[in-house]
């Protein structure tokens, strides 16, 4: 055999192998994570839950989803374990940065025009009642005159899905 035949065939294992060595690291990297969960710390399941660990077992982790609710986990369960500050500005929105001068965002842009004092006309674009009960006689009335044009030469009324052919 040739050696260029057989090149395709050694890439191919080649890129296999260097695959599954990345998938092994991952795996060990994960189980060596959760292996080094202790009691108080914040972690996400891999269903999305963020809770805190209250007791590790060999298998298992005792897990408080909310004050006073505990939930037992498999270990293989944790998807990530977290540090303190991401865990509390996870669950319970702390934010440091947020905090840091105090400004406040305007919901609106008139605070920036400079005429605060300036009473701002609303335009108010919904239709009003008495409109819409216009039209809606003006509707029926032209339903009505539909109706009477449609009549045949006998004075019947014509209905959807009557042929004019006879």
């Amino acid at each position: 055999m040739d050696l260029i035949t057989l090149l395709p065939f050694i890439v191919l294992i080649g890129a296999m192998f260097l695959m599954t060595r990345s998938a092994k690291k991952k795996q060990a990297a994960a189980a060596q994570m959760r292996n080094d969960m202790q009691p108080g710390t914040g972690v996400r399941t891999i269903g999305g839950m963020y809770a805190t660990v209250k007791e590790v077992h060999d298998d298992t982790v005792l897990l408080e989803v909310a004050p006073g609710v505990h939930a037992v986990y498999a270990k293989n369960a944790i998807g990530a374990v977290l540090d303190d500050a991401e865990y509390n500005r996870i669950v319970h929105g702390d934010d440091p940065e947020l905090d840091t001068d105090g400004t406040v965002v305007p919901d609106d842009a008139s605070s920036l025009t400079g005429d605060g004092d300036a009473e701002v006309a609303k335009i108010d674009l919904g239709k009003d009642g008495a409109a819409d009960d216009a039209e809606t006689e003006d509707a029926t009335a032209k339903d009505v005159k539909e109706t009477e044009d449609v009549k045949d030469a006998k004075g019947e009324a014509k209905t959807d899905g009557d042929a004019d052919s006879k």
